[in-house]
């Protein structure tokens, strides 16, 4: 038997993201996010979702870029931190012992320590009510060559043990399951 609850966001697990932004370093930030997601393959898209009040929000708002910084299990404290306090108040870089790095295309820092940062430029700014849902095109990824396998070249981010969300709380991901046609694949 199932229980009727009032219309929410129950859709989990979410990727737990760092979103890095900012034109120069007195003005990168970082703000935690959940509200992510792809939504086109060809040209590649993604979004983020981000409450005005935020203190990252008029930033990606003036410069129309951002970077999504996947996080890490290695990464947990400082994707929680980063999400509960204010850039406003703390240089968050500094206070987690991230670093900024270069992007190769937008103005707004990677986080070296993270194992896959996109660089997104924004197209279209839609508001929905509590979020403002920022859809973007992926100009540039940059993959951490630790987690590439020499013989294969294949990225493996599984190695980098990603952290994802699930209603109010941080997960690693479990045990491999299968792969993507594996149910119907010929033995």
């Amino acid at each position: 038997m199932k229980q009727d609850w009032k219309p929410g966001t129950m859709i989990y697990p979410l990727p737990a993201v760092m979103i890095t932004c900012g034109s120069s370093p007195e003005e990168y930030s970082i703000l935690t996010v959940s509200w992510v997601g792809t939504i086109c393959t060809n040209p590649p898209m993604c979004y983020i979702s981000v409450r005005p009040e935020r203190y990252s929000y008029p930033i990606i708002k003036r410069n129309m870029e951002y970077v999504i910084n996947l996080t890490t299990e290695d990464l947990a404290q400082a994707t929680d931190w980063c999400g509960v306090r204010s850039g406003k108040n703390y240089d968050k870089f500094k206070e987690m012992g991230l670093t900024p790095g270069k992007a190769s295309i937008v103005q707004a820092p990677i986080i070296e320590e993270s194992p896959l940062c996109i660089e997104c430029r924004v197209k279209e700014i839609i508001s929905l009510g509590s979020h403002d849902m920022f859809i973007s095109d992926v100009v540039n990824v940059k993959a951490d060559e630790k987690y590439f396998d020499p013989i294969t070249e294949k990225f493996s981010l599984e190695l980098a043990k990603p952290l994802v969300y699930v209603h109010g709380h941080y997960y690693g991901l479990g045990d491999l399951i299968g792969k993507f046609g594996w149910s119907v694949q010929k033995k």
